[in-house]
């Protein structure tokens, strides 16, 4: 019996989380820069969601799993917040000369058009929140009452936030289209 059960919790898995990986890793990319990064979170997230399955309680899977992504990334980012302040700490005056981790790399250049590129990476310079609020509504395409469920924010300020992105992002593609670099 504790074979069959075992079965059916991996099948339920499967069906339920498992088809999620691509939102997974597509938040885990965008909110992170990082392709190794994302890999690495979405790893992490899936041992997460598998070893608490047991006490997920139906509803939106998929809103379920991305909330741990998203709480996977921002420990990550804490993570790399505080080496980067040990580094910069152990040796003064040097923190000038680190490069951008968070640029985007070649391939990305060469794999995008122009536009695409030039979209992303204003997207990228949207302040965390709204990213993260843009992404969900617009590449995940989740409801405003999922992004909430997601984020931990009332629905409201999902909205508030979607529209200060949307408002944000407009106007650097008109700075970016009247040549401007601000």
């Amino acid at each position: 019996m504790r074979g069959d059960e075992t079965a059916d919790r991996t099948r339920r898995f499967q069906d339920q989380v498992l088809i999620h990986l691509d939102a997974a890793y597509g938040l885990a990319r965008y909110m992170t820069r990082d392709p190794v990064a994302a890999e690495d979170i979405v790893q992490d997230a899936f041992l997460r969601a598998h070893r608490a399955f047991d006490g997920f309680r139906g509803g939106d899977a998929r809103a379920w799993l991305l909330t741990i992504v998203r709480n996977n990334v921002h420990s990550w980012a804490a993570a790399r917040r505080d080496r980067a302040e040990q580094a910069l700490e152990s040796v003064p005056g040097q923190g000038a000369d680190i490069a951008d981790e968070a640029a985007p790399t070649p391939e990305a250049w060469l794999a995008a058009q122009e536009d695409a590129a030039d979209l992303r990476t204003l997207i990228e310079g949207l302040p965390p929140a709204f990213r993260e609020t843009l992404l969900l509504r617009e590449m995940e395409e989740m409801s405003y009452r999922d992004i909430a469920a997601v984020t931990g924010a009332p629905v409201g300020t999902v909205m508030s936030r979607l529209a200060r992105a949307r408002d944000l992002l407009a106007a650097a593609w008109r700075r970016r289209e009247a040549g401007e670099t601000r």
